[in-house]
């Protein structure tokens, strides 16, 4: 990055003056002023006061459009710091623009994405805090990548702002995207209909609630037969015997520390310890395996709660997500037990489908109207019913990965029922490559060898060549209208070209946020080139299958 900067630097030195008063660098200027001014402005402050945090920056930590635009004029002292990004984002289009029209030449067509969150140290915070809930952090429910659910950390979307003026900040980022994409994914598009909301001062994504969402009344709840009690429902249950599950050999000493008796055994946290947050600053440092083993312990107490209160209405309760694995719901009596799944069960799959698909309605139509983009979306996770009411209405491209069916009945998908609307892979930047997935779990992979593949006997560890081209081909020959698959998985057919190590093929692990995506292909596209052997392999899977 710094030889790139220097680099950067000396061209706009060179040649700068030119490219900006070229026709060319005006026309992009004039069609772009809106976000490019800011944009540039924000990142010459970052620069400048070496953070993105703009609520530390001693000047425009409040952004106000007329002082950019002072900034902006040429012959200020900022302008030629500000107009290198000019330069930059020119030079980006440009490049991007010629890749484009390259490929549309050639009949290839790009696909490009939306992710669903900003930072809350981004451009769009700074300039339209307004669209957005900072005060909020959007994350995942708890899946089978993540018992604890994932904290993305990101601010989630005042919608009722979005779409007081027909979500024109959504529009003009799919308008802009059109300028160089033929089809694109929306990231998370449960999103659109709800998206999971973390307290700010959780680490975990255990105390979320999905926003906007119908909370229940404490009489919603007596309603199912469960006798309302909001001091032990909604605040942290500890107890001796919680406290002995949980941390064993250290048990004394969190007593003496992190908690106080309130009565009998019952316990509280102490105030500089009652929130995740706080925990978190506490161990600052300490990494230990006895601290890691506190900390998450600590989190856990923290979470162990039947009901999370609605974060807009404090009168309002949504049952916590997953509170079958807590150790308060299992101090229950079993009939109680029993009315809360019924609770929970109504809640998370009936209660909130018809507001849901109003949400997703009032939002998504104007999105995908507003380009002819091809339009797909990732549907994975926690799905209510309305999200396939919602995308079949808007023809929209689902994900189809066999390994996550969507028929909870299945352990996996079946490819031939694939729908055509879909868009079928084997795993995705989030997850497992296929060899990574075929080694973790060795029980699943013999089910899968026998029932998906009707191959008797022991299935090979690790995934042999001829298997993975097998499982590629099966793919290909779905009915989907996109099989799309990651580089990894298409070297996982050749042995010679495939990295020895699988696990040095993952991109990104959702649940650790230390992981950064680090994966980068071994070999050039230039080599790859005059590997015959894989290419010849890659034209024939894709002819055979019709793609």
């Amino acid at each position: 990055n710094q030889t790139k900067w220097e680099f950067f630097n000396l061209l706009f030195r060179q040649e700068g003056e030119k490219v900006l008063a070229s026709k060319g660098f005006k026309d992009f200027f004039e069609t772009n002023k809106e976000w490019l001014q800011p944009y540039a402005v924000f990142s010459y402050l970052r620069d400048a006061y070496k953070t993105p945090n703009f609520r530390k920056w001693p000047r425009h930590s409040v952004y106000q459009a007329e002082d950019i635009e002072k900034m902006c004029q040429p012959g200020t002292a900022d302008y030629p710091h500000i107009s290198l990004y000019y330069y930059i984002q020119y030079h980006l289009h440009l490049q991007l623009l010629s890749a484009t029209e390259y490929a549309r030449q050639h009949g290839v067509v790009l696909k490009g994405d939306i992710p669903i969150g900003i930072s809350r140290n981004s451009v769009e915070a700074w300039t339209e805090p307004h669209y957005f809930n900072l005060n909020g952090q959007a994350g995942a429910p708890p899946d089978d990548f993540s018992v604890n659910g994932q904290n993305w950390g990101f601010p989630t979307y005042n919608w009722d702002e979005m779409v007081k003026d027909d979500c024109r900040w959504w529009v003009r980022r799919f308008q802009n995207m059109s300028k160089y994409f033929d089809a694109y994914r929306i990231d998370h598009v449960l999103g659109f209909f709800r998206i999971w909301e973390i307290p700010v001062n959780s680490v975990h994504g255990l105390l979320g609630q999905f926003s906007p969402s119908l909370g229940m009344s404490r009489e919603e709840v007596e309603g199912y037969g469960l006798q309302w009690q909001e001091e032990f429902f909604t605040e942290p249950f500890i107890t001796d015997w919680i406290l002995e599950r949980i941390f064993g050999e250290h048990t004394n000493y969190v007593r003496n520390t992190y908690v106080e008796r309130t009565w009998g055994d019952r316990y509280k946290m102490r105030e500089e310890f009652d929130t995740q947050r706080k925990v978190e600053a506490a161990f600052e440092g300490k990494n230990t395996p006895t601290d890691n083993w506190i900390r998450e312990g600590l989190y856990a107490l923290i979470s162990n709660v039947l009901f999370v209160r609605d974060h807009k209405n404090w009168h309002l309760f949504h049952p916590r997500i997953t509170a079958q694995l807590s150790l308060i719901y299992e101090s229950l009596y079993d009939h109680d037990k029993a009315t809360f799944n019924r609770l929970y069960n109504d809640y998370y799959y009936r209660r909130n489908n018809q507001f849901w698909y109003q949400e997703a309605m009032k939002k998504l139509p104007k999105l995908i109207n507003a380009t002819r983009m091809l339009v797909c979306a990732e549907d994975l996770g926690m799905i209510p019913d309305c999200v396939a009411w919602v995308m079949n209405e808007l023809k929209v491209l689902s994900l189809e990965i066999q390994s996550m069916p969507k028929d909870p009945k299945v352990r996996f998908g079946y490819l031939a029922q694939n729908p055509y609307r879909s868009v079928c892979t084997i795993s995705t930047h989030d997850m497992a490559t296929l060899r990574q997935w075929w080694d973790e779990d060795w029980d699943r992979a013999q089910a899968y060898f026998n029932s998906m593949l009707q191959q008797g006997g022991p299935a090979p560890h690790p995934l042999p060549g001829w298997l993975a081209r097998d499982i590629v081909s099966r793919h290909l020959n779905s009915p989907s209208m996109l099989c799309i698959l990651g580089i990894q998985d298409w070297m996982s057919i050749d042995e010679q070209l495939r990295l020895e190590d699988p696990n040095a093929e993952r991109i990104n692990i959702p649940a650790n946020p230390k992981h950064y995506w680090r994966y980068r292909m071994h070999i050039n596209i230039e080599d790859l080139m005059k590997r015959t052997d894989f290419t010849s392999n890659v034209v024939d899977l894709v002819c055979s299958s019709y793609r």
